[in-house]
């Protein structure tokens, strides 16, 4: 089991309830302004898509959890090729993560298909 396994569990589904908000004031560390945000969404139907087209286009990464959805459900399928098209407008990439996740980033930002080991 690799490290990351053993940090983030052994890869069985997560929900926003599993992550824990942290106070960063708490850390003594030197905070810059960070120029892209990562954002977790959940699409459960097609107008859910317009919020993460949004965020793309206004340079963050998004994290979009599809598990609400069919996987042969031909809304996905829409979906997933009007994030494609963002991707390509803003030069960004797009990628589906097994059944349940959609990575989409902004421009400058490629996603790697190799897993780290």
């Amino acid at each position: 089991m690799g490290i990351m396994s053993k940090i983030l569990g052994g890869g069985g589904t997560h929900s926003t309830e599993d992550y824990v908000e942290l106070n960063l004031d708490d850390f003594d560390t030197a905070r810059a302004e960070a120029s892209m945000q990562v954002q977790i969404a959940e699409i459960s139907e097609q107008r859910d898509a317009m919020a993460i087209k949004d965020a793309v286009y206004d340079g963050n990464l998004v994290i979009a959890d599809i598990t609400r959805m069919s996987p042969s459900d031909s809304v996905v399928d829409r979906i997933l090729e009007d994030l494609r098209q963002v991707a390509r407008e803003v030069d960004g990439d797009v990628v589906q993560k097994g059944e349940d996740e959609i990575i989409v980033a902004p421009t400058g930002v490629k996603i790697s298909r190799e897993k780290l080991s």
